[in-house]
């Protein structure tokens, strides 16, 4: 897991979704649902800027919380779809 892949991650998420928070706001390993930073329509977008970034495909059977729910579980992701 690359920290440049993290910074870029935490980048989108504050200019995508929480936009005036600090960077305490957002924990690594905290869940973007259970924190209610995104939602079922900020997945999609989520996906998107993913698949654009990052030059990957996401599959249908891949939208589950380990890979999307949290700065590092994207992380960890990427890195494994890019090998």
């Amino acid at each position: 897991m690359s920290e440049d892949t993290v910074k870029q991650i935490r980048s989108f998420i504050f200019e995508n979704f929480l936009f005036d928070a600090d960077e305490e706001a957002l924990k690594n390993d905290g869940s973007f649902l259970e924190q209610g930073i995104i939602d079922s329509t900020g997945v999609l977008e989520l996906v998107d800027w993913l698949e654009e970034t990052f030059e990957i495909s996401v599959d249908d059977e891949e939208l589950i919380p380990e890979n999307l729910d949290s700065v590092n579980n994207l992380a960890g992701f990427i890195a494994k779809k890019s090998s």
